[in-house]
């Protein structure tokens, strides 16, 4: 691990794994400071009840490794301590059902993070595999209450249009933590030049993955690919609203692949993945530091290297968890 890697504060803008000591390890062993982690995805509000209290438990249980993060001074504690801050993350806001009140409900138990839409439609506007009708009226009223009690509104999966009317009507940054450029590889999970563009100069915030069927040379690709999409995104933006989002699902087999692509209506599939290898050199996180090297090798300043890889996170999540 190289001292720039071990100095930096390195924050991940969406994993989603299968919660568990071997997994928290690896973010130990990868230099993690912090990760927005997914506890919600097709769970209604009762179910993801049960995933933030069980995630809790496996904070208490892991306190040597982890801790829960509520605020970004949570995520320098955590660095400086050698531990990773849990930043709990839905990719759905299915769980708010049709309440506005259960988003403060979710804020106050540490949500941090929710998508407003995954993949298709619901009560608050349409995902990225539908057509799109855009942001809902409710939808309207739920931006603005997690404007206003700090949650950060996250746009990832969510369709074109639907996530040009929440980027316009949200009073604060909002993000899409884990997308790659449609430039480098046409696909609906990644975003035109244009919608990168959009959210970035409304004060936005674009965290890269490297989920392999979006990248361009899928499960072909390398540590070096996912620099140069990373890099693609910077040269567009600018270095300051680009942070990694890696989407990790470490620990999980094609059953669950079948879980997360299902759709409305029994049995209706939604999209197939194939064979899911994240690229070679950071197939685990554990690997991480060999991302920061494959930066050092690109010959990415350090200045770059520090905010890409966890600062610039810290600083938008500051601006939309303050109130």
């Amino acid at each position: 691990m190289s001292n720039l890697h071990q100095n930096a504060l390195v924050f991940d803008g969406l994993i989603i794994s299968n919660w568990d000591r071997s997994v928290f390890e690896d973010m130990r062993k990868g230099g993690l400071s912090g990760a927005n982690c997914t506890v919600s995805v097709w769970e209604d509000f009762k179910g993801t009840v049960a995933n933030i209290a069980r995630m809790k438990r496996l904070i208490r249980d892991n306190g040597d490794l982890l801790a829960l993060a509520r605020n970004t001074a949570d995520i320098e504690q955590a660095k400086q301590d050698g531990k990773t801050a849990i930043v709990l993350g839905f990719q759905n806001a299915h769980a708010f059902e049709d309440q506005l009140g259960y988003i403060e409900a979710f804020h106050d138990m540490g949500v941090r993070v929710v998508q407003l839409c995954y993949n298709t439609q619901n009560l608050i506007g349409t995902g990225c595999y539908e057509r799109d009708g855009g942001l809902s009226g409710y939808g309207h009223e739920v931006v603005a209450e997690m404007n206003r009690v700090g949650i950060m509104i996250d746009l990832s999966h969510v369709g074109a249009k639907t996530s040009d009317e929440a980027i316009r009507a949200s009073k604060k940054p909002v993000t899409y933590s884990h997308c790659l450029p449609a430039g480098l590889k046409k696909h609906p999970r990644n975003k035109s030049d244009t919608q990168l563009k959009f959210i970035a100069d409304q004060g936005g915030f674009i965290g890269v993955t490297m989920f392999p069927p979006f990248l361009k040379r899928g499960i072909d690709a390398t540590v070096e690919d996912y620099v140069q999409a990373l890099d693609y995104v910077v040269n567009l933006v600018g270095e300051d609203c680009v942070g990694i989002g890696t989407d990790f699902t470490q620990g999980y087999g094609q059953a669950f692949f079948d879980w997360l692509t299902h759709d409305k209506g029994v049995h209706r599939r939604l999209t197939e993945f194939g064979v899911v290898q994240n690229p070679q050199g950071i197939r685990t996180i554990g690997e991480m530091p060999n991302l920061t090297a494959a930066m050092e090798r690109a010959r990415w300043p350090a200045r770059k290297i520090t905010k890409v890889m966890g600062r610039n996170w810290l600083r938008v999540f500051n601006e939309v968890w303050s109130v």
